[in-house]
């Protein structure tokens, strides 16, 4: 209804401004897969360095730590492109991710994760019963 008003009073202007913004938010996406991307790709070829120094035995454990990070940031990856290629992806995909958080478990890699929103794999204050990290039980009331 409102559209309607809008476009009786000046179709043509109103028409080039939706577009226009229709625009902007698409290039606002595509910049953000664009930097998220290559955020990965970054941290995927510090990845393969530090795991071609493991196998020379220069590497600290907290840089091994940080490698095996990463390398499940790229299986997460790789268990969500599985989906994209179904039929409805659009569905399902923020269903799984949804469904993911709320059992305490991150789905997006990291780079693709809304910032503050990123969960720690088994750090969530909604563990699942019997989740133990770091030889603590997260269920736990210290």
């Amino acid at each position: 209804m409102v559209l309607l008003r809008h476009l009786h009073q000046a179709p043509i202007r109103v028409l080039r401004l939706q577009r226009r913004k229709s625009m902007m938010r698409i290039r606002f996406s595509m910049i953000r897969l664009k930097c998220a991307l290559s955020q990965e790709k970054a941290e995927t070829k510090q990845m393969l360095r530090i795991y071609q120094n493991y196998v020379t035995g220069q590497v600290s454990k907290a840089e091994l730590q940080q490698a095996n990070a990463q390398l499940a940031d790229v299986l997460r990856a790789t268990g969500l492109g599985v989906f994209a290629i179904l039929p409805f992806a659009p569905i399902t995909i923020p269903l799984i991710v949804k469904l993911g958080r709320k059992l305490g478990i991150e789905v997006m890699p990291s780079a693709f994760a809304p910032k503050g929103k990123y969960l720690q794999p088994g750090r969530s204050g909604k563990a699942l019963p019997g989740s133990v990290v770091d030889g603590k039980s997260l269920n736990k009331k210290e």
